[in-house]
C-alpha cells in the first residue's frame, strides 16, 4: 500500500507556454507537447513523462518535482464532468500505487484540454 502523503490532486486550468524555469528539467532527448498550469503549479507533457513542478508553502519557494514516465502509468481513467459537476479528472495509478489526479475546471476549453491531456496518455501508453 503507498503512502497517503504520495497521493497527490492538482486542479488545472489552463494551457501554457513552457516557462524558462523548467527549461533545465528538460532532457535534450525529450520534445514537450505542450504544459498545463494550476494557480501556482504546472505539468509538463512530453514525449516520455509528465513533469509537475509542484509550489509548496506559503511563498511557494519551496518545489517539489515530479518526473512521471509513461511506462509507470499502470492503469488511468478519465472521469468527465456531469451537470452539477465543477471539474473533470484523469486519475493515473503509478507503480507502487501511487495515486496522482490531474483535474480540469469545467468549462469549454478544459474539455478540449481534458481530451489533449488524455490522448497524449493513450498515445504513449498504447503503442
Amino acid at each position: 500500500m503507498a503512502d497517503a502523503s504520495l497521493n497527490k490532486i492538482f486542479n488545472f486550468y489552463q494551457e501554457v507556454p513552457l516557462s524558462s524555469s523548467l527549461e533545465p528539467f528538460i532532457s535534450k532527448n525529450e520534445r514537450v507537447h505542450f504544459a498545463v498550469k494550476t494557480i501556482r503549479d504546472v505539468a509538463v507533457f512530453t514525449d516520455k513523462r509528465i513533469l509537475i513542478a509542484d509550489k509548496q508553502g506559503l511563498t511557494g519557494k519551496k518545489i517539489e518535482y515530479y518526473s512521471i514516465p509513461y511506462k509507470s502509468i499502470v492503469t488511468y481513467s478519465i472521469e468527465t464532468a456531469g451537470t452539477f459537476d465543477l471539474d473533470s479528472e484523469i486519475k493515473l495509478v503509478l507503480s507502487g500505487g501511487i495515486s496522482i489526479e490531474l483535474k480540469f475546471y469545467k468549462d469549454k476549453n478544459m474539455s478540449n484540454l481534458l481530451l489533449k491531456v488524455y490522448q497524449i496518455i493513450n498515445d504513449y501508453i498504447i503503442q
